[in-house]
């Protein structure tokens, strides 16, 4: 692969954005893959190894702010991780790879947009039952695809009264963190080459969620910044879905 200067400063734009709302940012990372070309297995365990340190890195910091439930946690992530190895083991074809990814890339565009950033004065209990399905069905998506499905699961949160935005971006990335080591470790378990240019990416990624994960963790919002990559997700969506 060879090295694009546009690619890297997106990717870091991404790993800080996503980082900033407790994400790991696959989907993103995803999105600029195919926005420029990137092979589907490329892009598979790249976005799940970049996922892996940026996710963990949000939640570190989420985490030192004392935001972390264990008890939102662990119903979604007792399901999701199992389903996210049997996932990520599943070979799909490249076209239905593509218009799934695309229509899944619908949930960042509206987080980003601001429409499922409301939370609730009041909280809920989590019904584990319903917490369980949940999980399952997002790991083995997110396996499936190479996301670790804190794009799925953060909306769900809020929708269902569960935590607050700031609780909910800190359960989103330990999720999605567990997730992609999951799904990584799949396919590594098939024989799959990293290539090492993926690692300068990493460098990238890192530098990104490190400062997104800081500033996210405060009080800080830039809206703006977050519409622009709307746009963009918008723009690969499209092309992954019609093209």
């Amino acid at each position: 692969m060879e090295l694009n200067v546009l690619f890297l400063l997106l990717l870091f734009v991404v790993a800080f954005l996503y980082a900033s709302v407790g994400h790991g940012g696959a989907s993103g990372y995803l999105a600029l893959m195919a926005l420029f070309n990137f092979a589907p297995p490329v892009m598979k365990s790249s976005a799940l190894l970049l996922n892996i340190f940026v996710s963990f890195i949000a939640f570190a910091q989420y985490y030192r702010g004392g935001y972390f439930k264990w008890k939102l946690f662990l119903p979604f992530a007792i399901a999701s991780v199992p389903a996210a190895f049997i996932g990520a083991s599943v070979e799909v074809d490249v076209i239905i790879y593509k218009k799934v990814l695309g229509v899944i890339l619908i949930f960042p565009i509206i987080r980003l947009f601001g429409f499922l950033n409301t939370e609730s004065e009041e909280t809920k209990e989590v019904n584990i039952i319903v917490a369980l399905i949940v999980g399952a069905v997002i790991g083995f998506l997110s396996g499936m695809l190479g996301i670790g499905g804190g794009i799925i699961l953060s909306p769900v949160i809020l929708l269902l009264h569960y935590a607050n935005m700031k609780q909910t971006a800190s359960v989103s990335a330990l999720f999605i963190f567990v997730n992609s080591i999951t799904g990584f470790a799949s396919l590594l378990s098939k024989g799959i080459k990293i290539d090492t240019m993926v690692y300068i990416w990493l460098i990238i990624a890192i530098a990104g969620g490190l400062l997104g994960a800081y500033f996210g963790s405060k009080k800080w919002n830039n809206t703006l910044l977050k519409r622009v990559l709307a746009i963009v997700l918008c723009i690969a969506s499209f092309k992954l879905i019609f093209s």
